[in-house]
């Protein structure tokens, strides 16, 4: 039986509107669609059709939102169960052949990357035997159950229990309101994750996002290649992953700058967890801007600015250019010669040429010289769908900063 009722809504596109549809992007927007036949709700599965009546596929059905339809297949028939399954296996192999959720090492990763696993809505991160689920549409959420049985059945022994974690999501997206909770299984409050030998304190009930930032991974471990001896200042430290890498790679000082107390609570617990000496290690509660004006840049040997999106849609691409602008000429203004930047924009809508060149005008405003050394982007677990270009949303770029 399949948890999906297929709805009888058909949604018919455009004269000359079709073309993204046959290289299967995977979103159809509002002003593309011809007229809609039927009475589809928030969610509902509907057909896809050409303006002459071609069947292009199947997606879920979004009103009174920019993207009216997220595809999910593009074929005549319907998804059923099997094809959840069918979907949750491939994504599942993929980070299995990675190796990088079944050894001592390693037990974190994203399991499903939403349009760049062909799904969608839907996140699901997976934490030492712990998945966390967040669903971005109502769609995605009604599909849960077979969701739940597809992931036990892909994952084996190494599941230990299934949380949502998708009530904001949902009502910023047009859902009902729900509650996050547990739907298979459960865990202890305390739960521990391994990244590359890493220790980090879980919190999927009360974090950001599904409780962690799993897309710095690789950029987390080449911040520690390039740590030993080094003083290093993380701005938007979160719960400290960055810090972590470069205290454990033996810095000599790292300092942790976030505004949220709770956040840096957990910074300094993630410390202990590793075993990490706290003399090593300060906490600093304070905005970035207003730290970033200060005379202390200069202490550093490397700064990481990581903050959070500023552009979440296209319309606000011009306020997010002036914003990386802003905290990346304050920071160049104050670093010392021979230092390193690692600067990042996880806004959507800014691509890489305009983040690179927000930092190249922000360099020559500060009159300082800049060696781009590094580009840095999501890991291999975050994948980008050749047909779907946005979903390349994290870019960095590590710079030395010299007079």
């Amino acid at each position: 039986m399949t948890t999906t009722t297929t709805s009888l809504s058909t949604v018919t596109l455009k004269a000359k509107r079709d073309q993204s549809i046959r290289r299967k992007h995977p979103w159809i927007f509002s002003g593309g669609v011809k007229h809609i036949q039927g009475d589809p709700q928030a969610g509902d599965l509907v057909k896809v059709c050409a303006n002459k009546g071609r069947t292009l596929g199947w997606g879920h059905y979004a009103p009174n939102a920019s993207i009216a339809v997220r595809m999910l297949s593009f074929d005549e028939s319907s998804p059923d169960d099997s094809w959840w399954h069918s979907q949750i296996a491939q994504a599942v192999a993929v980070r299995r052949d990675l190796n990088l959720f079944q050894s001592d090492g390693q037990n974190a990763c994203r399991l499903v990357h939403a349009e760049g696993d062909g799904l969608p809505g839907l996140i699901a991160d997976l934490y030492n035997g712990i998945l966390v689920i967040q669903c971005h549409t109502p769609g995605m959420h009604r599909t849960l159950p077979t969701l739940t049985v597809a992931f036990r059945e892909a994952l084996g022994e190494c599941l230990v229990g299934i949380y949502d974690k998708s009530a904001k999501t949902l009502l910023k997206n047009g859902g009902q309101a729900s509650d996050d909770g547990w739907i298979w299984g459960n865990a202890p409050k305390e739960h521990c994750a391994t990244e590359y030998g890493h220790q980090f304190d879980i919190d999927w009930e009360q974090g950001q996002k599904t409780g962690f930032f799993l897309d710095q991974r690789e950029n987390r471990s080449l911040l520690g290649t390039l740590s030993q001896g080094k003083k290093v200042l993380n701005v938007f430290s979160y719960t400290g992953g960055f810090s972590i890498y470069a205290l454990k790679a033996g810095a000599m000082e790292v300092h942790s700058l976030d505004s949220s107390q709770r956040a840096l609570e957990v910074c300094e617990k993630n410390v202990r967890l590793n075993g990490l000496s706290e003399d090593c290690h300060k906490s600093i509660r304070a905005d970035a801007l207003e730290y970033l004006k200060t005379d202390t840049l200069g202490e550093y040997d490397i700064v990481v600015l990581d903050p959070p999106a500023f552009a979440k849609r296209a319309s606000a691409r011009h306020a997010a250019i002036q914003g990386y602008k802003r905290i990346n000429l304050r920071a160049l203004q104050g670093m010392k010669s021979g230092s390193l930047l690692f600067t990042f924009s996880c806004s959507q809508a800014v691509d890489d040429a305009m983040f690179t060149n927000t930092i190249v005008a922000a360099a020559i405003q500060a009159g300082r010289t800049v060696r781009i050394l590094h580009r840095l982007h999501q890991p291999p677990d975050h994948p980008v769908n050749a047909f779907h270009p946005e979903g390349s949303y994290l870019k960095g770029l590590v710079v030395r900063v010299d007079e």
